[in-house]
């Protein structure tokens, strides 16, 4: 018997992050939390670009890291490229299926950081200020 994601308990979710001793969040999270990944996959929601176009568009980000993000997103799936033979040479980026399905969690962590931010910002205050 299957059982939705909706129809599971509190804590039949948390497990989904336990499960493997986390083995499998960690790696997701490993990817996408670095600095560029989520803003490269937001500039891509949608659009279909080319690497000038989207290094312009991804303020303080270098080719070489938009280089190695879009290269570390290709092969987990999640951006497609395609390559067309003209001259000069011209590449696309696109979100694949895969990549589309994860614009909707990153907007709900994107909106629960910045609900959250200023609260977290207070506690760094009190912490620095007691001295941790």
């Amino acid at each position: 018997m299957t059982v939705t994601r909706s129809a599971m308990s509190e804590y039949e979710k948390t497990c989904l992050i336990r499960g493997d001793g986390g083995r499998a969040i960690r790696g997701v999270l490993d990817r996408i939390g670095d600095k560029w990944t989520l803003l490269v996959v937001a500039t891509l929601h949608g659009e279909r670009m080319r690497f000038t176009e989207l290094l312009h568009r991804i303020p303080g980000i270098s080719q070489r890291m938009l280089t190695l993000t879009l290269r570390h997103l290709e092969r987990d799936g999640l951006v497609g490229r395609k390559a067309y033979a003209e001259v000069p040479p011209r590449v696309e980026y696109e979100l694949t299926s895969v990549g589309r399905t994860l614009i909707e969690p990153a907007v709900t962590l994107a909106e629960w950081a910045i609900e959250h931010n200023p609260d977290i910002e207070r506690s760094h205050q009190a912490y620095d200020t007691r001295g941790g």
